[in-house]
Parts: C-alpha cells; structure tokens; sequence
C-alpha cells in the first residue's frame, strides 16, 4: 500500500489534477458562448489536428431536424430540435449523449423557403431555468433538471410580434432578473420580461417597426449608458436596458434578404454587416440627454453573415461566401482573405478558430494571425446530411460540438497531459 505519507501526497496530486480539469473546463451556456462572442475562455486543447482529426466520443443521428446549435452547462448538453410540426428542448448526458428529457416548447413557424423548416435558436441556460424560443414565436421557461415547464409567452399574441422570411430565430438574452427578446413588429420590436415569471418589465418600440430577424441581443455600455443592441428588419438599432427607450438606429448595412449578424460590441463601438451589403462601424457617443451612432466606416466586401465573426485582439475574424477573412476592428482594412472552407460558421478557444464550413460541413483548425492563413488540421464530418452546416461549432469542457440536421457529433479536442 505504500507509506501514509506517500499515499496522501498521491491523493494531493489525484485531487489537484481533478481540480484543474474542473478549473479549465469551460461551459457554454447560450448562444455563442458565455459572452454571446463566439469566444471560449478554456485551455489545454489539441493545437494540431492528425490526418484523421480528433477523436469521436459520442453521436445521436435521431434528435429531430433544425438548425439550432448547443449549450453546455454543468455535464449536461442542452438543444433545440423538430420532430413534425412541433419544437421540442432536448437535454443529453454531455459524457455519453444519452437522453435525459425531452419537453415541448412550440410549434413550426412558416418561412419563404420550405427547404428549411424547424428551429433556428439556441437555448439559453440561466442557473436551474432554460430559456426556448420556438419558430413560431413561443418563448418557454423551463427547469433545467426536470424540463418541467415553468411559464411560456407566444411573441406573436402576446405582443403583436412579426418575424421575418425566416419565422423567429434569435437566440434570447438573460440579463440580471430579465430576459430580453425581440418579438418584432410596431408595438414591441424588443420586450424585457421577469425571467422568473413571463411578467412584462418593458416594451421598446423601434421606429417604422421592422420584423424580427436572425440577430441575438448584445449588451454595450456605449457612450456611457446600458443599452440593447439588436439587428432587426429596420436596422441596427439600440435602446435603453432600463427603460426599452429607443436610443438610435444605423441603417446602411441593412440586408435585402434578412439581417442575421449577432452585432460585434467592443467598448463604444458596435459592428454589424449584411451578407449583400457590406460591414459597418459605428460609434456610440453622448449627444444631449439620448446616445448617437455615429458611421466609423463602411466596407462593402466585409461581409460576414450567418457564420457570424470573432474579435481578437483588435482583428475580426469571420467568412464572406467565397472563404476566410482576418480584418482591422477599427480600420475594415482586410488583412488577409483565404479559400480555408468557404463560407463557414465560427469560434474561438484556446488560440485556435474552429471554422465550419457550411457546404462541406468540414471544421478547419486556424491560428489566429494577422500577417496570413495558417491551417492546423480539418476534420471530415461523418454522417453528413445534404442540408446546409449552418449550426455554429461549440467548444466546451475538452470537446467540439457539431449539429448537423438530425445528428449532433461531439468529438474529443483535449490535449494529452
């Protein structure tokens, strides 16, 4: 058995390593992460990628169809998905993928392409309560360890909310004892809700209205003053967190066929783009007792979409349709464009981008980097559906989520100790 000492200082190590795995270890508890930037603060991942790629851990290839991608909180992994013509929130052991409930949270919105029906948002994991936005309008607040519904508004009904092509697709806000969601329309573009009870703090009404988009809320303290900022049909546009006040709008970047870029919030700065349009910097500044956007730039070739985009260190990184692109936050000077995977989706964790293609459904391994493309590995998805990758990649505890129609892949990405 050993010394006594011995045995104790081996258990010291033993629990110190369990400590540090838990330590390093990074949920992801919404849509794009913990910061709503794409950005994992995790580390000990592979920074090199075999021929073959990382390891499989698990896979469910029957979940249901849609395009919602994962969240990750507390060894469960938490998704949206469609069985026929109702939404429902799936709950998986995060080890072994095995269902652990499943609970109804609305029905199927109708959209301008048939191709593409099913829920679009990722659900919102808040303590021991999920938030679900169904397509159709129905935003439902469930108990995370049971799925037991807790309350439920219908956007639509309740506050005269009109989405877009696309039927609703945002992925849904917590912020202190509210969550705040963007129903659409002229009485209620955004809403700030009780997040324990479904009861009305605000309404925001934007100008002209404008339906619900793709785009997911972010916070910005610009000029000074907390605010909402959201993407609707309307515009770029932001208003007061306290009040719902609306406060500005920007509207060259406006998108003919739907505005889907969840906004790039850095200090008094905001950047959103149209797929069609191009990207735009706007400052946010104090003028009177209100707050002005004022233009920084607009680039008409910085175009990222669906994909979304990632800053680091002062460098947007995102796709345009035709491949990669590493771009000066401030400037909209691009640094570098690459093929990479074509147009992809995309995230961030410990010194490497995983950038999903959307056609191939491939996932490149790229060093951030400013002076060129550098890929370290790709992985080939298996069991890839003939339907568009547009699920973002997710990166937590050690692993790399990746929904493809019905089937949702986790594969081990952590580095060898």
């Amino acid at each position: 058995m050993g010394h006594p000492a011995v045995r104790l200082a081996s258990l010291f190590v033993i629990m110190s390593y369990c400590l540090i795995s838990v330590v390093n270890g990074d949920d992801w508890p919404q849509w794009r992460g913990a910061n709503r930037d794409g950005r994992s603060a995790e580390s000990g991942l592979l920074q090199e990628w075999t021929a073959d790629g990382p390891a499989l851990r698990w896979k469910r290839t029957d979940l249901g169809t849609g395009y919602s991608s994962p969240s990750i909180v507390d060894g469960r992994v938490y998704v949206q998905t469609t069985r026929g013509e109702d939404e429902f929130a799936l709950a998986l052991n995060e080890q072994t993928g095995d269902e652990l409930w499943s609970s109804p949270i609305g029905k199927v919105g109708k959209n301008r392409g048939p191709q593409y029906p099913g829920t679009r948002s990722t659900p919102t994991v808040d303590g021991d309560q999920i938030y679900c936005l169904s397509s159709d309008g129905e935003l439902t607040c469930l108990n995370s360890e049971s799925g037991e519904q807790k309350w439920q508004r219908q956007l639509k009904e309740d506050f005269a909310g009109e989405y877009g092509a696309w039927a609703y697709s945002e992925s849904v806000l917590v912020d202190g004892d509210r969550v705040i969601c963007t129903p659409g329309g002229e009485r209620a573009s955004l809403v700030a809700l009780d997040k324990l009870t479904g009861e009305v703090v605000w309404e925001s009404s934007v100008p002209e209205g404008g339906t619900a988009e793709y785009s997911s809320i972010m916070v910005s303290h610009g000029g000074g003053r907390k605010q909402f900022v959201q993407f609707v049909r309307s515009g770029l546009v932001g208003v007061d967190a306290e009040s719902g006040e609306f406060l500005w709008m920007y509207e060259k970047i406006i998108d003919p066929g739907a505005n889907i870029l969840t906004p790039i919030v850095q200090d008094d700065h905001v950047f959103a783009a149209g797929s069609r349009t191009g990207g735009g910097l706007v400052e946010l500044t104090v003028e009177g007792e209100g707050i002005a956007a004022k233009e920084v730039y607009f680039n008409n070739k910085l175009t990222p979409g669906i994909g979304g985009a990632v800053l680091l260190d002062g460098h947007l990184y995102g796709t345009t349709r035709s491949g990669m692109f590493c771009a000066d936050f401030m400037s909209g000077e691009f640094k570098w464009q690459d093929r990479s995977v074509g147009a992809a989706s995309v995230c961030y964790a410990d010194g490497r981008l995983y950038v999903r293609g959307h056609k191939s459904g491939e996932v490149a391994l790229v060093e951030p980097n400013t002076e060129e493309y550098r890929e370290h590995g790709r992985l080939e998805q298996p069991d890839r559906s003939q339907k568009q990758a547009w699920p973002h990649p997710v990166v937590a505890n050690g692993a790399l989520y990746v929904r493809d129609w019905e089937t949702l892949l986790c594969f081990d990405i952590k580095a060898a100790e």
